[in-house]
């Protein structure tokens, strides 16, 4: 093995040990944007006061999950008007609240829809460095061990409609955010040392202008994969789904399914793309979401060559779906949960859950957490069938991801964060 090679043997190595650490959790649903832990045991049983390590209350609102790095979680919150936007520097072991700042203010916020807060996008985290977005209100990145601000972006405009909620993304070099709002939505790739621009991509004007505002705007938050040679950032938007060259913006495919308010984060498995179309408006249905699964080897325009299924039977808008051992497990906001096969788009079985969902499914030490809006959390086995391991309620209000490092969960709540084991 020559010198280059095994340096790039060694820096990819690296890499993978960083991401699977199972002390660490980077990005919005785990190191690696799946939603899988990296833990080899998680909590079973729980109460708000049975097996909690610490509480802590976390001032302000947000919807945001936690992130961990080396020891130290980060929490980003915001005043419930608006004015002021926060992030918290926890102890892992102790809750004990390390350092706390305001990064940001606002005279007269946007408004916001109702079951949205100001900080609802989840940070994301490396060594030495944590990166917070709150959309058009602002991008900062923060020095880990010192504290300090190293740099700060708030001229990236977006009227979000309904407030900000797409979550940043760490790639190589760049942090990637998207202000996809009610006029010219666009995703942006900064350099994560300095904050400046290295390229900004607006969604076509000829076929986002005659949209009406409202259907323009997408809450999303991407992921990066590779196909063949070129590393694809997949985004999927209000209206279409892009993939841009992520070196440069540019766009290299596009996937049509319509309409508006793509929450849903995509996902990546077993050499297929799989998105969320956002709500769908028909005549006569109530509004609904589909579910594709496309083939991302394409160019162009791709909607009628590369779609490889299409499920749209209680499709979730809010949460996203989970792939374990070729089985898409997904929750409807309303609570009922299918499970699919990931490569067909055949069902295996469904089955109601209680409550309503905006929380994300996890898959940790063998089993699936399921949380939804009352805290009340349903944990089952994955498989051919529909089979409960245990049920545990916090009594808060839960839209965070659960977190999982070492032996215990995170779990953000309306007003506190817990360490759970």
């Amino acid at each position: 093995m020559n010198l280059k090679s095994l340096i790039a043997l060694i820096l990819f190595i690296s890499l993978i040990s960083c991401h699977s650490n199972k002390n660490n959790w980077t990005h919005f649903r785990g190191s690696n944007m799946d939603g899988h832990a990296a833990v080899e045991k998680a909590p079973l049983h729980w109460s708000a006061s049975e097996n909690i390590v610490w509480k802590v209350p976390v001032k302000g609102q947000g919807w945001s999950s936690p992130v961990v790095y080396d020891g130290r979680v980060w929490v980003t919150s915001a005043e419930k008007n608006g004015h002021e936007f926060y992030l918290f520097c926890f102890d892992l072991e102790t809750g004990n609240l390390i350092d706390e700042k305001t990064l940001f203010t606002a005279e007269d916020p946007q408004r916001i829809h109702g079951t949205n807060s100001y900080a609802t996008p989840t940070p994301c985290v490396e060594e030495g460095r944590v990166y917070v977005h709150y959309g058009s209100f602002g991008t900062a990145c923060v020095d880990t061990k010192s504290f300090e601000v190293i740099w700060k972006r708030d001229d990236m405009p977006c009227d979000h409609m309904q407030g900000p909620a797409s979550s940043p993304i760490i790639y190589k070099d760049k942090l990637i955010v998207h202000l996809e709002g009610t006029e010219d939505p666009y995703v942006i790739a900064l350099d994560k040392k300095t904050g400046e621009t290295i390229w900004k991509s607006v969604r076509p004007k000829e076929i986002y202008d005659p949209l009406e505002p409202v259907y323009r705007k997408s809450y999303q938050t991407p992921i990066v994969i590779t196909v063949g040679d070129r590393d694809l950032l997949i985004s999927n938007s209000a209206f279409m789904c892009f993939a841009h060259d992520v070196a440069t913006g540019k766009v290299v495919w596009s996937f049509k399914y319509g309409y508006d308010s793509t929450v849903s984060q995509p996902l990546y498995y077993n050499g297929l793309v799989f998105v969320n179309s956002g709500w769908i408006f028909l005549d006569g249905k109530p509004n609904f979401t589909r579910q594709f699964a496309i083939d991302p080897t394409g160019e162009g325009d791709v909607t009628e060559t590369h779609q490889v299924w299409m499920y749209e039977d209680e499709v979730p808008q809010i949460p996203t779906p989970l792939i374990v051992d070729g089985k898409m497990y997904m929750v409807h906001d309303r609570g009922m949960v299918t499970c699919l096969d990931a490569m067909t788009g055949k069902v295996i079985w469904k089955e109601k859950l209680r409550g309503n969902f905006n929380s994300s499914p996890i898959y940790a030490d063998g089993n699936i957490y399921f949380i939804n809006v009352k805290g009340f959390c349903t944990i089952i086995k994955p498989g051919d069938t529909f089979e409960k391991v245990a049920e545990n309620d916090i009594s808060e209000t839960v839209k965070a991801v659960p977190v999982f490092v070492g032996d215990k969960m995170l779990l953000r709540t309306q007003n506190h964060l817990f360490s759970i084991n």
